[in-house]
């Protein structure tokens, strides 16, 4: 999916670089598969605000994504590409013979009028689902359970894809698109090829108003601050951060500081994405 800039007649456009869209093929959404989307604003129950820097932005309805792909040995026909505001990726419609509808996540070369199929015995075939165990070393896999039964956990986000290396007893090792080397259940689902919409890390927004659109308020820096009110704040004209480490407005590490608490699966890990 190439990317597309504009002649650059006002500010905004000049810096803009979009994706194209010559890949959807439908404007419209299933009607059957939208749900409503209640905004938050980052408040809690509460009223208070838990998540800085949101608020406002489009009106959005959420398609419901098939991450089970539990239909097996049905195969169904690919009927539209199409493009979701809630995910980075873009999702495909499948009809199945049996008249029953639904979205999946779209992995990159799918096309309109292919067939994709889930179950142990499917073909290594883009978009197919099969049990890890069923996947030769080697294969490239996304929307990997971590859990028998759960859906699709990982490895759901534009471009990104894992790989099946090598299989052991019940647990098959997968590299993760961050680097880490990690054990999951044999048993647990995954689907065959790379999601789609490759160049979504290249695009840029070109104005303030894009991400407002997204439901992003803006974000003030830290050092532009005074003392009382962030710890990076202070100092005559431009000034360092001024002790070890960055901070947050509540004086905890930020940037870089580990924030993982779950010990319990940490046994799975086989190396981690960050190299000692």
């Amino acid at each position: 999916m190439p990317l597309k800039t504009r002649k650059p007649i006002t500010p905004g456009q000049r810096g803009l670089v979009l994706q194209t869209t010559d890949d959807i093929t439908e404007s419209k959404p299933k009607k059957s598969l939208l749900k409503p989307i209640k905004k938050s604003g980052g408040r809690n129950g509460k009223g208070r605000i838990t998540v800085r820097h949101r608020g406002g932005g489009h009106k959005r309805r959420y398609r419901v994504i098939d991450f089970k792909r539990d239909k097996f040995g049905v195969p169904g026909e690919v009927t539209t590409i199409e493009y979701d505001p809630n995910r980075s990726s873009r999702i495909a419609l499948i009809k199945y013979p049996d008249g029953d509808w639904r979205y999946i996540v779209a992995p990159n070369g799918l096309k309109v009028g292919d067939t994709v199929q889930s179950g142990p015995d499917s073909p290594i075939r883009t978009g197919n689902a099969l049990p890890l165990e069923s996947m030769p070393a080697g294969t490239t896999v996304h929307n990997v359970e971590l859990r028998v039964g759960k859906g699709a956990q990982i490895v759901r986000s534009a471009g990104s894809s894992a790989q099946v290396l090598a299989k052991e007893d019940k647990y098959t090792l997968l590299r993760l698109p961050s680097g880490e080397m990690r054990n999951v259940l044999s048993t647990c689902m995954a689907t065959v090829g790379q999601v789609s919409a490759l160049d979504h890390k290249n695009t840029k927004m070109g104005k303030a108003g894009r991400n407002r659109n997204k439901g992003r308020r803006p974000s003030v820096r830290g050092v532009v601050m005074s003392p009382r009110d962030h710890p990076h704040g202070g100092g005559e004209g431009k000034s360092p951060i001024g002790m070890p480490g960055p901070k947050t407005p509540w004086g905890k590490p930020a940037l870089g500081a580990r924030t993982r608490r779950n010990k319990s699966t940490d046994k799975f890990i086989v190396r981690r994405r960050y190299q000692k």
